[in-house]
């Protein structure tokens, strides 16, 4: 077979007219030809660090899903899940990924849970990392998120991670804000990448030391815009991922528009792609196919650099994508999940006043950290919200032990009237819900335990929902089914006056402790800088 067209060489830094020969599933010889014509072709696309639960579809969707973007492979860290359903739960990501010719590359899951100061579904230990690490499939240790073990010797956590480094696997990393020496014991654990850089000051300082960043560009963590210029001076230490990447956003781009993004401003299209391909497959030694000769024939036609339309998609010397149309089938298998909490009831939801101030969450939109601020209660008996000041209730509830939900206050959504909730709450994923009055709040948690996972709102009178049927965060329907839907309800969540571009993702990750400064679990407020609870109430 012959594929013809303006060949984008990363490896010798040039375009020219060309002719690629495949021979099964690898390229047999790339040779020179003039008046070649066509479209230029490039390495498939592979994003550097991406959760797929995130996109509230299975693999197999997302798959269909990234090859009309030009995307053949992720590096994909199944730790939403895991913290689901554990082991059972990686498999189903390896078993679904395996109906399709995507390329899914999935890491060992190193904090399941994430943190000990919160209710999940699953717990994988040591011997549990090496049984995964020890299979083909899993490619690297997954994100190290919990960086204070890291810093001081929590010895679980350093034992997998020492187990990763006997097996000659990379470690990723997670260090929002961590700099100075803290940083140098957490990078001499052995851990090679971050992805949670908010400054180029943040991630120079990591790069000195060793690390790769991975510059995150999804729903909503953004980063690209602080961190872009590592492209003109560390462009060989950095790689490009989604990190969390919602359905609608699937749908319209991937790594694609980013590509084209950072090349209309003029960055080395070299160095563009490489951080999407070439980067990223040595980094975790991967079978991705990088236009050589005797390569997996893994690679992409697009209609210019410019603009990045993808024109085909090609695995393994097959072609998956032509011009609007996958070539393969996906055929969902059997779903699994664990919910087992029973409704709450309003009176569950009552915040007695007990001191003069209380601790308020502050969010921000297409930011994952938050700040503390410190508020008057009021003098009533019962501490309530208040949406002129746009000070709203937030409930975790759990859903694996059927505790009583958490309870606290937040700022930065801006309802003013109505509620929404969901079972995506990073990382233990119980359900998540804020809300203008408690009747409204009940009404849409008791939706999702109805569904037995899902997102909701309620406008007050009426409640729209989409049920979530895998895991109680991902949907085996198609990506464009889902994104339809989502888009509904976020829509729903804006006309009741929320200012956030992404209302559900941010909401999400309104319960990660791991990302400063303050969350809330289902046991309680979070201060994530001091990695300890603290009370509603302060002084109390």
């Amino acid at each position: 077979m012959k594929i013809e067209g303006n060949i984008v060489d990363v490896h010798s830094r040039k375009i020219f007219g060309g002719e690629i020969n495949i021979e099964g599933s690898r390229i047999s010889e790339i040779r020179y030809k003039e008046n070649s014509g066509g479209g230029f072709i490039m390495p498939g696309l592979i994003d550097a660090h991406i959760h797929i639960e995130s996109s509230m579809i299975t693999p197999g969707s997302f798959a269909t899903a990234a090859v009309s973007r030009g995307t053949t492979g992720t590096i994909s860290d199944p730790h939403e899940i895991a913290n689901v359903l554990g082991i059972e739960g990686v498999n189903f990501m390896i078993e679904d990924g395996r109906k399709t010719p995507f390329k899914f590359y999935f890491g060992a899951p190193s904090c399941v849970p994430a943190t000990d100061f919160e209710t999940g579904g699953a717990r994988i230990g040591e011997e549990e990392i090496r049984d995964l690490l020890m299979r083909v499939e899993i490619k690297y240790l997954a994100e190290v998120m919990n960086y204070p073990g890291v810093i001081n010797g929590d010895k679980d956590l350093l034992g997998k991670i020492e187990i990763a480094r006997q097996l000659n696997k990379p470690v990723d990393g997670h260090a929002p804000g961590i700099t100075g020496s803290p940083l140098r014991k957490y990078i001499g654990a052995g851990i090679s990448t971050d992805h949670e850089c908010n400054s180029l000051e943040e991630a120079l300082e990591k790069i000195s030391l060793g690390m790769k960043i991975i510059i995150r560009e999804g729903s909503a963590g953004r980063n690209l815009d602080a961190l872009r210029d590592l492209y003109r001076i560390h462009p060989g230490m950095i790689m490009l991922s989604s990190d969390d990447i919602h359905p609608e956003m699937l749908k319209n781009r991937h790594l694609d528009k980013l590509i084209s993004r950072l090349v209309n401003e003029g960055y080395d299209l070299f160095d563009v792609i490489r951080s999407a391909t070439v980067n990223p497959a040595l980094h975790y030694d991967l079978d991705a196919g990088l236009l050589r000769p005797g390569d997996n024939a893994d690679f992409i036609v697009t209609d210019s650099i410019e603009e990045m339309n993808v024109l085909e998609t090609w695995i393994n010397g097959k072609k998956v994508y032509d011009r609007g149309k996958v070539l393969f089938e996906y055929k969902p298998g059997k779903p699994v999940n664990k919910f087992n909490c029973s409704q709450i009831h309003k009176d569950e939801l009552l915040i007695r006043n007990r001191a003069p101030e209380i601790r308020i969450i502050t969010a921000f939109d297409g930011d994952l950290f938050t700040k503390e601020i410190i508020h008057e209660s009021g003098n009533e008996h019962i501490v309530k919200t208040d949406s002129t000041q746009d000070i709203l209730k937030i409930v975790v509830k759990d859903r694996y032990m059927d505790g009583a939900p958490a309870v606290a206050f937040i700022r930065g959504f801006g309802l003013k009237s109505g509620a929404f909730a969901g079972s995506v709450a990073h990382d233990s994923h119980n359900i998540i819900a804020i809300g203008v009055k408690d009747e409204d709040i009940v009404s849409v948690i008791n939706e999702i335990i109805r569904l037995k996972g899902g997102l909701a709102v309620t406008d007050g009178e009426k409640i729209h929902s989409l049920q979530l049927n895998v895991a109680g965060i991902m949907s085996d329907r198609p990506c464009n089914e889902v994104a339809e839907d989502y888009l509904n309800l976020s829509q729903i969540v804006k006309g009741l006056g929320s200012t956030m571009s992404a209302p559900f993702m941010t909401l999400s990750f309104m319960a990660l402790l791991v990302i400063p400064e303050l969350k809330l679990s289902d046991k309680g407020l979070f201060d994530g800088k001091a990695f300890r609870y603290v009370p509603l109430f302060v002084d109390v």
